[in-house]
């Protein structure tokens, strides 16, 4: 990586000249400049402070209010904007129960009470009561099973105690995986129903202080949330694949896959205390215990009985999505399209209005400059989404409803969701990684007085020399190099996912972390405008931050003679992850080894301990050889091609003539969505994008090359074979692309 690097950054100077921007870059920086005069914290305080003054939920009334809001804000800044709307499934709860039956009656649940300096932590009585979405309606009574964080190794573990959950009630705590897997998989364990607590290790008193002395979780604080089985497909899960507008063909909610069968509830783990304590069973393994001031136990015994009961609205509910946009003067038809989303659990302070209002401050600088004579090259699209939190409800609709309109015209779909006060995180496309390092560079941060690029640096630097977190060695070497920050893939759990692994529009997501507290807060009635200004944002510095990074994106996107996109940095990416998965393979191979030796030499019958008896892993094929050589070849290619159109723009790009110009942005416009496969991927066709999804058994958390890597994981052997042609194939094709792009520069194709 390092060598690559000093070879992009010889070459960096002449892309940036050649494809920032018609403007020459004094202009740029000039209008920068006045883009930045128009941001203010003070906005974005009135803003956040309006918007989060009442329950924000699908479907109430303020939800409904902000987007008019928005829309009205729009307008008054000389957008074209309207609201657009669509009705899907979403389900309410009408009532909630659940209690300790046995040994004793204990009453749990409820709404969270209000904390003193909390403005609106009393004002509730428009909120819902503490629920997830998409579990199913049920009453059961059952025996109370702790699965620990609920993911497939802990099922693994409690096979191995012989252990069942089958026909009981699991109790899970939040972390390790997304949420909606947790009664996913005790569903398909056989569980009748599901209770999911936070656990003060992961977001309590072992973070920090609590709310409202400190950010972090309180024992009264509930984590509502999602648990559709988004990983199938998200949107509304009557109409996957299509708009839910007047006319649609939907399915039954019986027949909606991706609806759970189960009744689930969060839990504070304040009343999670007082079902642990009760608790009896098998000692839990080490590696389960949380910060609760208990010894954890299993259960499962007999000893706690819990009743569960949901029951739903199960209407459609309207959303709201606001659109507006201002129309390119050279390039209408090429689209650059900026989002957030404005509904929340509750009141939604931090996530997702913090996001929202630092869109709102991009949107009124970019019709000031409009204003003052400024016309983008591009037509710019900026959107609030309604229905994000319950299963991104919005975005998704509005894609799949104008699929082939944004295939046609969309250039990249840019992404806030919540903000906070620390270090730029960015994730996305890895052919836009270098512009968005670039606008990294130029973005100073208001704590430090340096770049917000420098300051990551720093903090990738010192975490590795203080042995902090697990360091990236690609991360650590580009830092010690001074060059570009390598960025994230991208999973799921916000709105860029239909745009980029359904439409495979390229996709950057933007967001300040690392120094706020909104960890406690986070789908809690305390995600309130006081927890945010007091510990997240104080005086949304960082909201201006934020807006002044993504509104330098947006307009050297805009007004770019051709898009600026380094096909180097995608081609490096996916030869590292390609070298991930055979390491994963490697892995699998040598572990599959070990297991059948300690098993065919009784070695876990040897340390069994008769008082905590634990037995030995069951018996699993062995990881064959993959035919990897037709993936490894179609990375080579693309490596080949990549840097030679990359070099190729570097020396002839910004002398382009017109309509060369023309035919090369027509080549690259559209160049993501050959990673695509129609097929999609195994048992979950709406994910077709070849190189980036969200895991099966991850929900938000990215896996790359997925169809190649989970078959090995989830040992599909068959299916890894057939997706290393399917991924070649769509590489190749990318590859063939960019040698079409170079042949317009007048290179000769290197394959």
């Amino acid at each position: 990586m390092k060598r690559i690097w000093q070879t992009i950054s010889m070459i960096s100077g002449m892309v940036v000249a050649g494809t920032v921007g018609a403007a020459p870059a004094s202009v740029q920086s000039e209008r920068e400049a006045a883009f930045d005069a128009q941001v203010k914290s003070e906005d974005q305080i009135a803003w956040l402070k309006q918007m989060s003054s009442e329950p924000n939920h699908v479907g109430s009334p303020h939800d409904k209010a902000n987007a008019e809001f928005i829309l009205s804000q729009f307008k008054s800044w000389g957008w074209d904007a309207h609201i657009e709307t669509f009705d899907v499934l979403y389900p309410t709860p009408l009532s909630t129960t659940v209690e300790m039956v046995a040994p004793q009656q204990i009453k749990l649940g409820g709404q969270e009470p209000p904390v003193p300096g909390d403005a609106t932590s009393g004002n509730t009585a428009n909120a819902l009561p503490p629920y997830v979405a998409f579990q199913g309606d049920g009453d059961v009574t059952a025996d109370l099973v702790y699965v620990n964080y609920g993911m497939p190794e802990d099922y693994k573990a409690l096979e191995r105690r012989g252990i069942s959950v089958k026909g009981k009630i699991v109790l899970a705590r939040y972390g390790s995986g997304w949420r909606g897997l947790k009664p996913k998989l005790a569903q398909d364990h056989g569980a009748v129903g599901c209770i999911i607590y936070s656990d003060p290790a992961d977001d309590g008193y072992n973070k920090g202080d609590v709310y409202p002395k400190g950010g972090m979780r309180p024992a009264d604080s509930v984590q509502r949330g999602s648990v559709a089985d988004m990983p199938l497909y998200p949107g509304d899960p009557l109409t996957p694949g299509i708009g839910a507008v007047p006319g649609a063909k939907r399915l039954t909610r019986e027949a909606a896959a991706n609806v759970l069968k189960i009744p689930v509830l969060p839990m504070s783990y304040g009343d999670a205390t007082k079902l642990l304590a009760a608790m009896g069973g098998l000692f839990a393994p080490e590696a389960w215990h949380g910060g609760l001031p208990l010894a954890y136990h299993i259960g499962g015994d007999g000893g706690v009985k819990v009743h569960l009961a949901v029951k739903s609205d199960w209407s459609l509910k309207k959303l709201y999505d606001v659109i507006a946009m201002i129309k390119g003067s050279t390039y209408p038809d090429q689209w650059v399209i900026r989002g957030n989303h404005h509904d929340g659990w509750v009141f939604g302070a931090a996530d997702p209005l913090s996001g929202n209002i630092a869109m709102l401050s991009e949107a009124k600088a970019l019709g000031a400059l409009v204003k003052g004579g400024w016309k983008p090259a591009r037509t710019i699209v900026y959107a609030s989404w309604d229905g994000e939190e319950p299963m991104l409800l919005g975005s998704t609709e509005w894609a799949e409803t104008h699929a082939a309109e944004l295939k046609a015209k969309a250039v990249i779909y840019i992404n806030t969701d919540g903000n906070g006060r620390g270090y730029l995180g960015l994730s996305g496309s890895h052919d836009w990684q270098h512009l968005a390092n670039a606008v990294a560079n130029d973005v100073m941060d208001p704590q430090t007085n340096v770049s917000v690029a420098k300051r990551l640096r720093a903090k990738i630097l010192t975490d590795a020399f203080d042995k902090i977190g697990r360091p990236d060695e690609v991360e650590v070497a580009a830092a010690e190099k001074g060059g570009d920050i390598p960025i994230g893939p991208l999973g799921s759990g916000s709105d860029y996912s239909s745009f980029l692994q359904h439409l495979g529009i390229p996709a950057l997501d933007v967001a300040y972390s690392g120094e706020s507290e909104g960890g406690g807060s986070y789908h809690a009635v305390y995600d309130s405008f006081d927890h945010f200004t007091k510990f997240d944002d104080p005086g949304l510095v960082y909201g201006a931050v934020l807006s002044k990074t993504v509104g330098r994106l947006v307009m050297r996107i805009a007004d770019a003679d051709t898009p600026p996109m380094v096909f180097g940095d995608f081609a490096d990416t996916v030869a590292r992850y390609l070298t991930e998965v055979k390491k994963l393979a490697d892995d699998r191979r040598a572990q599959d080894t070990k297991r059948t030796k300690l098993l065919a030499d009784k070695m876990f019958d040897v340390v069994k301990d008769p008082r905590r008896p634990v037995g030995p892993p069951s018996a699993e094929a062995s990881t064959p050889y993959f035919e990897l050589a037709v993936l490894e070849n179609a990375v080579t290619r693309l490596s080949a091609s990549a840097k030679a159109y990359d070099a190729a723009y570097a020396a002839k790009g910004a002398s382009l003539p017109p309509d060369a110009r023309a035919k090369l942005n027509a080549a690259l416009r559209d160049i993501d969505q050959l990673l695509l496969n129609a097929k999609g991927l195994p048992g979950r066709p709406w994910y077709q994008h070849m190189v980036y999804a969200p895991g099966r058994f991850t929900g938000y958390g990215a896996k790359t090359l997925p169809g190649v890597r989970e078959a090995i994981e989830e040992r599909r052997f068959a299916d890894a074979d057939a997706y290393a042609k399917i991924t070649a194939d769509a590489l190749n094709a990318y590859a063939a692309r960019l040698d079409t792009a170079a042949a317009i520069l007048g290179e000769k194709s290197p394959s």
